[in-house]
């Protein structure tokens, strides 16, 4: 009977726990449908293919090949880009969840962040001006109130 208990305690506390991820799928996909993974790979911004595509925890990613789809189904997490693909900079200093241009990335810590860059404004140039560390913990702070919302 204490087993019994015991699972069941486990199984309720990992349903609170799970985390719910709100992803940014403007255009359908995560990333806008550029390839995540070959934001790892090829250090660039490579658009996917729609023949090379895969739903993941609810929602849309695309790839280039299928290498890289085959890289993203063996360890989707090491992908996903931070903050659901939602701008970094603007999780950090605002809070708010502000859509991206999929060009504009950094990979720091083994971690994709996505950047608003339109007209004058770069945001991945604000995020390492300003402290892209510091910036990073009041992100992962700020996204908090986003999970599971």
């Amino acid at each position: 009977m204490k087993q019994f208990i015991v699972i069941v305690c486990l199984t309720f506390s990992s349903v609170i726990f799970a985390q719910s991820i709100d992803y940014n799928t403007k255009k359908g996909y995560v990333a806008e449908g550029f390839d995540v993974v070959a934001y790892f790979k090829e250090s660039k911004a490579i658009e996917g293919n729609k023949e090379f595509s895969i739903t993941y925890d609810t929602v849309n990613f695309k790839f280039s090949n299928k290498e890289n789809l085959a890289l993203f189904k063996s360890d989707p997490e090491k992908y996903i880009p931070e903050y659901g693909g939602y701008c970094a900079y603007a999780i950090a200093v605002k809070g708010k969840k502000v859509s991206v241009n999929p060009k504009t990335f950094e990979i720091r810590e083994g971690k994709l962040y996505l950047f608003y860059n339109k007209g004058k404004t770069n945001t991945l140039q604000l995020w390492l001006k300003e402290g892209a560390e510091e910036l990073r913990e009041n992100a992962d702070v700020n996204w908090q109130k986003f999970i599971n919302n």
